[in-house]
Protein backbone atom coordinates (compact mmCIF):
# COMPACT_ATOMS: atom_id res chain seq x y z
CA UNK A 1 0.00 0.00 0.00
CA UNK A 2 2.88 2.58 0.85
CA UNK A 3 4.35 1.59 -2.34
CA UNK A 4 1.45 2.37 -4.30
CA UNK A 5 0.74 5.86 -2.76
CA UNK A 6 4.54 6.55 -3.39
CA UNK A 7 4.46 5.68 -6.85
CA UNK A 8 0.86 7.84 -7.04
CA UNK A 9 2.42 10.70 -5.87
CA UNK A 10 5.55 11.23 -8.04
CA UNK A 11 2.89 10.44 -11.33
CA UNK A 12 1.15 13.47 -10.12
CA UNK A 13 4.58 15.05 -10.28
CA UNK A 14 5.66 14.18 -13.63
CA UNK A 15 2.12 15.46 -14.21
CA UNK A 16 2.95 18.87 -12.84
CA UNK A 17 6.05 19.09 -14.47
CA UNK A 18 4.90 19.45 -17.72
CA UNK A 19 3.46 23.02 -16.48
CA UNK A 20 7.67 23.99 -16.68
CA UNK A 21 7.53 23.73 -20.45
CA UNK A 22 4.36 26.81 -20.66
CA UNK A 23 6.26 29.89 -19.45
CA UNK A 24 7.20 31.39 -22.87
CA UNK A 25 5.11 34.93 -23.59
CA UNK A 26 4.71 36.88 -26.82
CA UNK A 27 5.23 40.30 -27.18
CA UNK A 28 0.83 40.80 -27.23
CA UNK A 29 1.35 38.90 -23.70
CA UNK A 30 4.14 40.98 -22.38
CA UNK A 31 2.63 43.80 -23.20
CA UNK A 32 -0.85 42.79 -22.07
CA UNK A 33 0.37 42.18 -18.67
CA UNK A 34 1.93 46.05 -18.75
CA UNK A 35 -1.16 47.45 -19.39
CA UNK A 36 -3.18 45.29 -16.99
CA UNK A 37 -1.16 47.21 -13.75
CA UNK A 38 -0.30 46.44 -10.41
CA UNK A 39 -3.35 43.88 -9.93
CA UNK A 40 -2.34 42.06 -12.95
CA UNK A 41 1.52 41.34 -11.60
CA UNK A 42 -0.45 40.36 -8.01
CA UNK A 43 -2.53 37.88 -10.05
CA UNK A 44 0.57 36.33 -11.44
CA UNK A 45 1.86 36.28 -7.96
CA UNK A 46 -0.91 34.51 -6.66
CA UNK A 47 -1.03 31.97 -9.90
CA UNK A 48 2.87 31.47 -9.56
CA UNK A 49 2.22 30.39 -5.73
CA UNK A 50 -0.63 28.07 -6.37
CA UNK A 51 0.81 26.26 -9.63
CA UNK A 52 4.52 26.23 -8.24
CA UNK A 53 4.53 22.49 -6.98
CA UNK A 54 8.07 22.63 -5.43
CA UNK A 55 7.28 25.97 -3.13
CA UNK A 56 3.82 24.31 -2.22
CA UNK A 57 5.87 20.81 -1.45
CA UNK A 58 8.00 22.62 1.15
CA UNK A 59 5.54 24.81 2.80
CA UNK A 60 3.61 21.70 3.52
CA UNK A 61 6.63 19.68 4.98
CA UNK A 62 7.21 22.97 7.28
CA UNK A 63 3.95 22.93 8.41
CA UNK A 64 3.64 19.06 8.32
CA UNK A 65 3.94 18.60 12.01
CA UNK A 66 2.64 21.87 13.58
CA UNK A 67 -0.14 21.64 15.66
CA UNK A 68 -0.48 25.16 17.23
CA UNK A 69 -1.44 27.99 15.23
CA UNK A 70 1.24 30.10 16.51
CA UNK A 71 3.89 27.40 15.56
CA UNK A 72 2.33 27.91 11.77
CA UNK A 73 2.78 31.81 12.03
CA UNK A 74 6.41 31.31 13.81
CA UNK A 75 7.82 29.08 10.97
CA UNK A 76 5.50 30.49 7.87
CA UNK A 77 6.89 33.98 8.96
CA UNK A 78 10.25 32.89 8.78
CA UNK A 79 9.65 31.34 4.98
CA UNK A 80 7.91 34.65 4.09
CA UNK A 81 10.89 36.98 5.50
CA UNK A 82 13.57 35.13 3.91
CA UNK A 83 11.37 34.53 0.15
CA UNK A 84 10.88 38.08 0.45
CA UNK A 85 14.13 39.41 1.12
CA UNK A 86 15.62 37.92 -1.64
CA UNK A 87 12.59 38.24 -4.02
CA UNK A 88 12.54 42.13 -3.61
CA UNK A 89 16.41 43.05 -3.67
CA UNK A 90 17.61 40.86 -5.99
CA UNK A 91 15.12 41.89 -8.85
CA UNK A 92 15.64 45.72 -7.93
CA UNK A 93 19.66 44.80 -8.16
CA UNK A 94 19.10 42.46 -11.58
CA UNK A 95 20.41 39.78 -9.86
CA UNK A 96 19.42 36.81 -11.87
CA UNK A 97 20.72 33.11 -11.87
CA UNK A 98 19.97 30.18 -13.54
CA UNK A 99 16.57 28.88 -12.95
CA UNK A 100 16.87 24.97 -13.73
CA UNK A 101 20.06 25.20 -10.71
CA UNK A 102 17.87 27.41 -8.24
CA UNK A 103 15.01 25.30 -8.77
CA UNK A 104 17.61 22.33 -8.29
CA UNK A 105 18.37 23.74 -4.62
CA UNK A 106 14.58 24.53 -4.09
CA UNK A 107 14.02 20.37 -5.15
CA UNK A 108 16.76 19.68 -2.55
CA UNK A 109 15.19 21.51 0.14
CA UNK A 110 11.77 19.59 -0.45
CA UNK A 111 14.36 16.57 0.37
CA UNK A 112 15.52 18.45 3.26
CA UNK A 113 12.16 19.51 4.96
CA UNK A 114 10.73 15.78 3.91
CA UNK A 115 13.88 13.73 5.87
CA UNK A 116 13.87 16.56 9.04
CA UNK A 117 10.15 15.49 9.43
CA UNK A 118 10.83 11.88 9.72
CA UNK A 119 14.16 12.60 12.47
CA UNK A 120 17.05 11.88 9.93
CA UNK A 121 18.53 14.74 11.09
CA UNK A 122 18.31 14.13 14.85
CA UNK A 123 20.11 10.20 14.13
CA UNK A 124 23.23 12.49 12.70
CA UNK A 125 23.29 14.98 15.33
CA UNK A 126 22.62 14.95 19.21
CA UNK A 127 21.07 18.23 18.75
CA UNK A 128 19.21 18.06 15.80
CA UNK A 129 19.18 21.15 13.49
CA UNK A 130 17.48 24.68 13.91
CA UNK A 131 14.05 24.73 12.42
CA UNK A 132 13.16 27.77 12.32
CA UNK A 133 17.06 29.13 10.79
CA UNK A 134 16.86 26.79 8.10
CA UNK A 135 13.76 27.57 6.82
CA UNK A 136 14.13 31.19 6.79
CA UNK A 137 17.43 29.98 5.01
CA UNK A 138 15.53 27.99 2.72
CA UNK A 139 13.33 30.99 2.06
CA UNK A 140 16.44 32.95 1.58
CA UNK A 141 16.50 30.68 -1.78
CA UNK A 142 13.13 30.46 -2.82
CA UNK A 143 13.20 33.84 -3.02
CA UNK A 144 15.94 34.13 -5.59
CA UNK A 145 13.65 31.56 -7.41
CA UNK A 146 10.72 33.56 -7.42
CA UNK A 147 13.12 36.87 -8.60
CA UNK A 148 14.11 34.54 -11.34
CA UNK A 149 11.03 33.92 -12.20
CA UNK A 150 9.64 37.35 -12.17
CA UNK A 151 12.78 39.21 -14.02
CA UNK A 152 11.34 37.03 -16.93
CA UNK A 153 7.86 39.68 -16.85
CA UNK A 154 8.28 43.05 -18.34
CA UNK A 155 8.41 45.13 -15.25
CA UNK A 156 9.00 48.42 -17.36
CA UNK A 157 11.01 51.54 -16.30
CA UNK A 158 8.51 53.05 -14.54
CA UNK A 159 6.58 51.66 -11.16
CA UNK A 160 9.07 48.87 -11.06
CA UNK A 161 8.90 48.91 -6.98
CA UNK A 162 5.11 48.54 -7.35
CA UNK A 163 5.36 45.93 -9.56
CA UNK A 164 7.31 43.97 -7.41
CA UNK A 165 5.12 44.65 -4.09
CA UNK A 166 2.30 44.19 -5.83
CA UNK A 167 3.90 40.44 -7.16
CA UNK A 168 5.24 39.39 -3.93
CA UNK A 169 1.67 40.24 -2.55
CA UNK A 170 -0.02 37.98 -4.29
CA UNK A 171 2.83 35.16 -3.29
CA UNK A 172 1.90 36.07 -0.08
CA UNK A 173 -1.86 35.64 -0.71
CA UNK A 174 -1.54 32.38 -2.23
CA UNK A 175 0.75 30.66 -0.02
CA UNK A 176 -2.13 31.86 2.68
CA UNK A 177 -4.58 30.14 0.59
CA UNK A 178 -2.61 26.90 0.00
CA UNK A 179 -1.84 26.93 4.03
CA UNK A 180 -5.70 27.14 4.82
CA UNK A 181 -6.19 23.67 2.60
CA UNK A 182 -3.16 22.07 4.28
CA UNK A 183 -3.71 22.72 7.92
CA UNK A 184 -7.49 21.83 7.40
CA UNK A 185 -6.24 18.12 5.50
CA UNK A 186 -3.68 17.71 8.59
CA UNK A 187 -5.72 18.11 11.26
CA UNK A 188 -8.34 16.34 9.52
CA UNK A 189 -5.36 13.53 9.13
CA UNK A 190 -4.15 13.51 12.90
CA UNK A 191 -7.47 12.33 13.88
CA UNK A 192 -6.79 9.17 11.78
CA UNK A 193 -5.85 6.13 13.56
CA UNK A 194 -3.50 5.27 10.34
CA UNK A 195 -1.90 8.86 11.56
CA UNK A 196 1.72 7.17 11.84
CA UNK A 197 1.53 5.66 8.92
CA UNK A 198 0.39 8.29 6.29
CA UNK A 199 3.12 10.67 7.90
CA UNK A 200 5.34 8.23 6.51
CA UNK A 201 4.77 7.64 3.34
CA UNK A 202 4.15 11.57 2.84
CA UNK A 203 7.66 12.48 4.24
CA UNK A 204 9.00 9.69 2.10
CA UNK A 205 7.65 11.18 -0.97
CA UNK A 206 8.81 14.14 -0.18
CA UNK A 207 12.11 13.23 -0.27
CA UNK A 208 11.16 10.88 -3.50
CA UNK A 209 9.87 14.30 -4.48
CA UNK A 210 12.36 16.61 -4.00
CA UNK A 211 15.49 13.96 -5.89
CA UNK A 212 12.89 13.32 -8.84
CA UNK A 213 12.19 17.29 -8.82
CA UNK A 214 16.20 17.60 -8.57
CA UNK A 215 16.99 15.28 -11.45
CA UNK A 216 14.31 17.06 -13.90
CA UNK A 217 16.18 20.19 -13.02
CA UNK A 218 19.74 19.48 -13.60
CA UNK A 219 18.36 17.21 -16.98
CA UNK A 220 17.51 20.81 -18.06
CA UNK A 221 19.88 22.47 -17.13
CA UNK A 222 22.31 20.27 -19.44
CA UNK A 223 20.20 20.61 -22.18
CA UNK A 224 19.91 24.12 -22.16
CA UNK A 225 20.90 25.51 -25.63
CA UNK A 226 20.77 29.15 -24.81
CA UNK A 227 21.52 30.58 -21.11
CA UNK A 228 19.09 33.16 -21.26
CA UNK A 229 16.02 30.57 -22.52
CA UNK A 230 12.46 30.29 -20.36
CA UNK A 231 13.17 26.92 -20.43
CA UNK A 232 13.75 25.49 -23.56
CA UNK A 233 10.76 24.67 -25.77
CA UNK A 234 9.46 20.75 -25.86
CA UNK A 235 10.27 20.53 -29.34
CA UNK A 236 14.15 21.77 -28.92
CA UNK A 237 14.37 18.70 -26.44
CA UNK A 238 14.81 16.29 -29.98
CA UNK A 239 17.34 19.15 -31.55
CA UNK A 240 19.67 19.73 -28.15
CA UNK A 241 19.95 15.66 -27.72
CA UNK A 242 21.27 15.66 -31.50
CA UNK A 243 23.49 19.12 -31.37
CA UNK A 244 25.38 17.04 -27.96
CA UNK A 245 25.81 13.90 -30.29
CA UNK A 246 26.61 15.14 -33.28
CA UNK A 247 30.15 15.33 -33.81
CA UNK A 248 31.93 18.39 -34.55
CA UNK A 249 32.28 19.10 -37.99
CA UNK A 250 35.59 19.14 -40.00
CA UNK A 251 35.97 22.03 -42.60
CA UNK A 252 35.33 20.48 -46.13
CA UNK A 253 33.09 17.84 -44.36
CA UNK A 254 29.43 17.47 -45.63
CA UNK A 255 26.98 19.05 -42.49
CA UNK A 256 24.48 16.51 -41.57
CA UNK A 257 21.62 19.18 -40.97
CA UNK A 258 18.63 19.24 -38.48
CA UNK A 259 15.22 20.09 -40.28
CA UNK A 260 15.16 24.24 -39.22
CA UNK A 261 18.48 24.70 -38.30
CA UNK A 262 20.90 27.06 -39.92
CA UNK A 263 24.37 26.03 -39.61
CA UNK A 264 27.41 27.94 -40.80
CA UNK A 265 29.83 27.50 -43.71
CA UNK A 266 32.71 25.88 -42.90
CA UNK A 267 34.16 27.53 -45.27
CA UNK A 268 33.29 31.07 -44.35
CA UNK A 269 32.01 31.68 -47.96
Amino acid sequence: MNRILQISFLLSLVFLTSFAYAHGMSEAEKQSILQGGNLQYLKIGATHMLTGYDHLLFVFGIVFFLTTFMDVVKYITAFTIGHSITLITATLMGVTVNYFLIDAVIALSVCYIGYENLGGFKKLFEKGLDMIWAVFIFGLIHGLGLSTRLQQLPLGDEGIVWRILSFNLGIELGQIAALCVMVALLFKWRRTQSSLQISNVSNNALIYAGAFLFLFQMHGYSHTLDPDEFPFPEDNHFHAHEKMDRPTPVPGEEYLKIPGETLPDPLGL
